[in-house]
């Protein structure tokens, strides 16, 4: 029933979204996982968008009694834009340990596809033709008919949870790899991916939900 539940809502989100839930994995020995202090990390050069994008996630996670911390308030201004070596990688890790933090949500860029959509609703598309010379001249359009077919572009993302408690194994604890089609509008993206994102964390009973009082509260304020 959960799986069926999960495969409806992303079904419904498919059809008023740019974004699109493609896999979903969660450690099969963990069955539920409550974060207390989490690091959101948007790895992307772009620090205005990845600014928005963590302070987007970082805003869910408080709303559900998670503390949150984006990892651009974390990094000194050199590391922002310059690479980071493993020995500062392994320093960031313990120190977030030391700080009490025991998740990182950590989302990337996997690649990204170039794609071309032919026009389904064209004339005689579904036709079978007899003759060649029929076939050709009805699908000639492909190369000299602009309107014929659509270019897009598919960008593969991917959003991982790892578990850095000190008592416990570090470990991925879920990855999900979401696709996002042909983004033209950034703040609607970002929205569009974090909702799915925690609608999928939620379902998989990897973050609490909001709680009934705080929903209340948050549609009384949008109201």
């Amino acid at each position: 029933m959960k799986k069926l539940s999960l495969i409806l809502v992303t079904l419904l989100l498919m059809n008023c979204s740019s974004t699109q839930l493609v896999e979903s994995w969660k450690n099969p020995d963990i069955d539920t996982y409550e974060p207390y202090k989490i690091l959101v990390v948007g790895l992307t050069s772009d620090l205005d968008v990845r600014e928005k994008f963590e302070k987007h996630l970082q805003q869910e996670f408080e709303l559900r009694g998670t503390e949150a911390e984006i990892s651009l308030d974390m990094l000194e201004p050199s590391q922002k834009k310059e690479r980071i070596t493993e020995a500062e990688l392994n320093a960031l890790e313990a120190k977030l340990i030391e700080d009490g933090y025991d998740t990182i949500l950590l989302t990337k860029i996997i690649g990204i596809e170039d794609k071309i959509a032919y026009q389904k609703n064209y004339k005689g598309y579904d036709e079978t033709h007899r003759r060649f010379t029929e076939e050709y001249l009805m699908y000639q359009d492909v190369f000299y008919n602009p309107e014929y077919y659509e270019e897009y572009t598919i960008y593969h993302a991917e959003t991982s949870m790892y578990c850095i408690c000190p008592t416990k194994d570090r470990e991925l604890i879920w990855k999900g790899y979401i696709d996002i089609t042909d983004p033209t509008n950034i703040e609607q993206t970002i929205k569009d991916y974090v909702r799915l994102a925690i609608v999928v964390l939620e379902e998989e009973q990897l973050i609490n939900p909001i709680s009934e009082q705080k929903d209340s509260n948050i549609n009384e304020t949008a109201n």
